[in-house]
């Protein structure tokens, strides 16, 4: 059911570490990162980065989520094991370091595989150039797609998401946006492929997130969804509806029509400026809460239909403000 599975960054949870463990000395473990998101009213899964925190004992380390009453919702590959992958993973044109790269990315989805988890999401955030006439775009196009193309037929029951981003750590990134994206994912083919939208990243790519979110839907499977906020000009990783309520708002409805059952994601991050992350991840969840109350309000009436036929902005835009505001929907 829409709005009932909550995940979250589990590198959040080392933000502000003395006010949750006064004596510690060094940086927190995995398991006490994960005790500390246990302690959120409401969330229920977390997503781990591989290699970072999954490469050791698959086995433990489910259960260790588990043990705390949490659910692993996927992992997500990170590609800074090899120094080499600055110049592309799936890009790379060393084909040794490419394939280091695809074969780290195999290795990834076996191990989620192993600890349950049903997805691994893919941010190819070092395909992409810095300078004109640093590369041959088709040739650059050519092996991402066939990267792509190798990690999906890997294991086809493990789905795979793509997580798209306009640039950091590179100035241009290849998969940029979601219609770029959507290209990709047709030219591969394969079933088990979807989309990731995190609404600042889709913010700064000047998309529409609801837009955005109805073209996957069209044209693919939205997989992921990672809510978050921010100015519009880089990934500020705030909290949900800070900047952008309006948007977030139309971005949950256009999800729930669209029918997407997976975990609402925080990708956030309190520990960019040291907030309490249990405190910041609850906000969270009640916003979200609030929204979804809010859509219910704007669905048992029929004028938000009316107007958006008729493309009134000034009536569509004063529903949106009251039920927000849980008035009673008088005009």
């Amino acid at each position: 059911m829409f709005g009932t599975r909550f995940a979250t960054r589990i590198n959040s949870f080392a933000s502000a570490p003395h006010s949750f463990w006064p004596e510690l000395s060094g940086k927190p473990t995995l398991g006490q990162m994960i005790a500390r998101a246990a302690t959120v009213e409401g969330l229920t899964e977390l997503d781990l980065n591989y290699p970072d925190h999954a490469a050791g004992d698959t086995k433990a380390i489910a259960a260790m989520v588990a043990d705390n009453g949490l659910a692993i919702s996927g992992l997500a590959m990170r590609y800074y094991t090899n120094p080499a992958f600055k110049r592309g993973a799936f890009t790379n044109p060393d084909p040794a370091v490419r394939r280091d790269a695809i074969d780290l990315t195999k290795r990834g989805i076996d191990a989620a595989r192993a600890m349950g988890a049903p997805m691994m999401t893919l941010w190819l955030g070092q395909d992409g150039w810095d300078y004109a006439f640093q590369c041959d775009y088709a040739k650059l196009w050519a092996d991402e797609v066939a990267g792509i193309a190798e990690v999906a037929a890997h294991d086809p029951d493990c789905l795979i998401s793509i997580e798209y981003k306009p640039n950091e750590p590179r100035s241009f990134a290849l998969l940029p946006d979601a219609a770029t994206t959507l290209l990709a994912i047709d030219e591969v083919g394969a079933k088990n492929l979807g989309v990731t939208i995190d609404f600042a990243h889709s913010l700064y790519a000047n998309e529409q997130p609801a837009l955005a979110a109805a073209h996957v839907m069209r044209r693919a499977r939205l997989l992921g969804l990672h809510l978050n906020d921010g100015y519009a000009k880089r990934d500020d990783g705030l909290m949900v509806g800070a900047v952008h309520v309006h948007e977030t708002l139309e971005l949950l409805r256009a999800c729930r029509k669209g029918g997407f059952d997976g975990a609402i994601y925080f990708d956030t991050f309190p520990d960019a400026s040291g907030l309490d992350p249990v405190a910041e991840c609850g906000a969270n969840i009640r916003t979200v809460g609030r929204m979804i109350a809010a859509i219910d309000r704007l669905e048992a009436d029929n004028r938000l239909a009316q107007a958006q036929a008729e493309q009134d902005a000034v009536v569509a835009v004063e529903l949106a403000q009251l039920a927000l505001q849980g008035r009673p929907m008088a005009l």
